[in-house]
């Protein structure tokens, strides 16, 4: 197996990260949404639309990237572009912190500097 391969497959065995959203929730109950690790891949497309979006995310780039990396408990995209202007209308603190934790593990400005 060659070296990408084995990279290609621990990836995938790689846990997603879970995130309560209380404000999205039903009740007392947070809505949970996954997420997999960000990409180079992710960042190209999101870079596509938004070509500053490293140095400057905008709250659109902001929830383009959450609608393209958050999932249900299935594994099955948890939003569509149709629901992007539902999401534009929420409290930038909410967007803010979802984003934030599906970007903690990546160091914007080490991407910056590639």
């Amino acid at each position: 197996m060659s070296i990408a391969k084995r990279i290609a497959a621990k990836r995938a065995e790689q846990p997603r990260e879970v995130i309560e959203v209380q404000e999205w929730g039903e009740g007392d109950v947070p809505l949970r949404l996954y997420l997999t690790p960000i990409t180079a891949r992710d960042i190209e497309k999101i870079q596509r639309k938004h070509p500053n979006f490293l140095n400057s995310a905008t709250m659109g780039a902001m929830v383009d990237l959450l609608i393209m990396k958050c999932e249900d408990d299935k594994g099955d995209p948890a939003f569509t572009l149709e629901d992007k202007p539902i999401l534009m209308g929420e409290p930038i603190e909410v967007i803010a912190r979802v984003f934030g934790n599906a970007f903690k593990s990546v160091e914007v400005e080490e991407h910056a500097k590639n």
